[in-house]
């Protein structure tokens, strides 16, 4: 049995206690395996938090969406570990730019710039130092990797991306002008800047998962492949596979 250190939600109290009285927590340090307890919200929390210890995670859900987690169950965790499929996942890397400085976070999901008031943001978009969108106005815009595109990203209408596929999505929210962009799909090397334009005016928020930087002029957005978390899902119920049935869902 690999050495597990338990972590949970605020709201997952219940479930962390059983399971630290069924196996031995080795603790942060000194563990295999994170066991993160509570929904796609906190494991996104448990990534960031274990950067630095490049540990496995494995997620079981205890919280209301569980997407990125693994069903909650009290027995079996041995047998559950010792067959779980892995699915390696790279964060993005902004760089945020106001009146304040420069401020740099990471995303496993996504990067998103939304309006901060009642008028419509006015975005200029440039992928690889060329200018992409001259004026998109709209309520936001997203770069997500594939495994935050069938969150966010899914529900502003963009596609949904293969686990292991070198792609990114960039969608816009409920855009105005173009009309008619959806969103393009982009290489994994793409290097994205937004610029914000009649700003202060417009005002925008840039996102970086639950990571806010707000009157932002620019932002820069890349991925970041020196940095790979991994996590660890039931055989049978690897994130590949839930990311492809997604897409035959109703």
């Amino acid at each position: 049995m690999p050495a597990l250190h338990f972590t949970a939600a605020p709201d997952a109290h219940e479930a962390l206690a059983e399971m630290r009285a069924r196996h031995k927590d080795a603790g942060a340090d000194a563990c295999d395996i994170v066991v993160a307890l509570g929904g796609d919200g906190f494991m996104l929390q448990t990534l960031h938090a274990f950067l630095d210890k490049g540990k496995p995670i494995y997620g079981m859900n205890v919280g209301s969406v569980g997407f990125l987690m693994n069903e909650y169950r009290k027995d079996d965790l041995e047998a559950r570990l010792a067959a779980a499929e892995r699915a390696t996942v790279h964060p993005l890397r902004m760089t945020a730019h106001n009146a304040k400085g420069t401020t740099e976070a990471l995303a496993f999901n996504e990067v998103s710039l939304l309006r901060q008031t009642r008028q419509a943001a006015k975005i200029q978009i440039h992928v690889d130092g060329r200018p992409r969108i001259a004026e998109l106005i709209c309520d936001g815009v997203l770069v997500s990797t594939p495994a935050g595109s069938t969150a966010y990203n899914l529900s502003a209408h963009g596609p949904i991306l293969p686990i292991d596929a070198d792609l990114l999505a960039l969608t816009p929210i409920s855009a105005f002008r173009p009309r008619r962009w959806r969103g393009a799909i982009l290489p994994h090397r793409a290097k994205v800047r937004f610029e914000i334009l009649e700003n202060p005016k417009r005002p925008v928020s840039a996102v970086a998962d639950d990571f806010e930087v707000r009157d932002v002029f620019a932002v820069d957005v890349a991925e970041d492949r020196s940095i790979s978390m991994t996590m660890l899902y039931d055989h049978g119920h690897s994130l590949d596979e839930r990311i492809l049935a997604e897409q035959f869902n109703d």
